[in-house]
């Protein structure tokens, strides 16, 4: 029986000029790139500068993308970006992406779940994709986190930096069996009552201004271990495969702690778990994609790999992707 599968054409990426390294933080906090390497595994991270929005680093990575995929904006009509770190309450940030791009068809919106929203933007894509609505789309995950953060806590203020990534995805026949390529299965979740373990003390509705993140770290990281393991496991499920079939995981990039946690729990082994945490820190919704591009760009994913997409965050949220590049 043919279905239609969502088909990954293409990826790309942008990270803004300016390198945060751990040493250079160590001079404006109490912290030193020892502590931090020890915790996180994080050396660096990069931010956007003064000049720079959201949508800036998002229209780069799109570009990117495109020009992977061999196609143009003209050939898109559904543009998709997650966000946590918008460029205005409203309009979206995708309609400005959209302009960006030169796009004068097609949709565009944002999604926000935060570091999962890049899994949720891609499932939202797929579903469309599916139904026949629209063709090709543009998934972006793109933050400027550096926004948010309250730079004299270190307890956050280390792990967090700012970028973008993006896929184009199109809608193809396929067999509708595993060895189909594109996306075999999608597994989103949220639960609301962990709203405090990971939150922005700010919003228009509260308190009228953007507010700081804030993090209680070690119940994150119990939950994130625990919820990633179970996505992952569920999304095999769907598509009747296991971690034998499974050439690479590509999680999000939150710290080297979570990663290979959700690795040993998995039974997988450190060397199929794409890690990119070191070079960028967490950048939410754009790691997956960031993570993504840099596997592809190096050759490690080739075409028929079959890859796991996972991430977790505020909300909470938790998700997951399997495909066949």
């Amino acid at each position: 029986m043919s279905i239609i599968r969502s088909v990954f054409k293409g990826c790309g990426a942008y990270l803004p000029e300016k390198v945060l390294t751990n040493a250079e933080l160590a001079t404006c906090v109490e912290t030193s790139d020892e502590w931090i390497t020890a915790r996180t595994g994080i050396k660096k991270r990069h931010i956007a500068a003064e000049d720079q929005t959201t949508s800036d680093l998002a229209i780069a990575a799109a570009n990117d993308a495109l020009k992977a995929a061999g196609m143009t904006a003209e050939d898109i009509d559904l543009v998709i970006v997650a966000t946590a770190t918008p460029d205005q309450t409203f309009p979206s940030t995708a309609s400005r992406v959209q302009a960006g791009l030169g796009m004068t068809s097609g949709v565009a919106f944002d999604i926000q779940a935060v570091c999962s929203g890049f899994i949720f933007a891609l499932t939202t894509a797929d579903n469309y994709l599916k139904t026949g609505q629209y063709q090709n789309a543009l998934v972006i995950g793109a933050e400027t986190f550096s926004r948010i953060l309250d730079w004299e806590d270190r307890t956050t203020c280390v792990l967090f930096g700012d970028g973008a990534g993006a896929v184009v995805i199109s809608a193809e026949t396929g067999s509708g069996t595993s060895t189909d390529r594109g996306i075999l299965a999608t597994q989103i979740h949220s639960d609301g009552r962990y709203n405090d373990l990971l939150y922005v003390d700010g919003g228009p509705s509260s308190t009228k201004t953007v507010g700081h993140l804030r993090m209680q770290g070690r119940e994150v990281f119990r939950h994130a271990v625990t919820n990633l393991a179970s996505v992952v496991r569920d999304s095999l499920a769907v598509a009747n495969m296991n971690m034998d079939d499974v050439n690479w995981i590509v999680p999000h990039q939150a710290n080297k702690r979570i990663l290979d946690g959700t690795a040993r729990k998995l039974g997988i082994e450190a060397d199929r778990v794409v890690v990119t945490v070191d070079q960028h820190a967490n950048t939410s919704a754009a790691s997956v994609p960031l993570a993504l591009a840099t596997a592809v760009k190096d050759g490690r994913i080739v075409e028929g790999d079959v890859i796991i997409m996972e991430a977790m965050g505020g909300g909470f949220t938790w998700g997951a992707c399997l495909c066949r590049w």
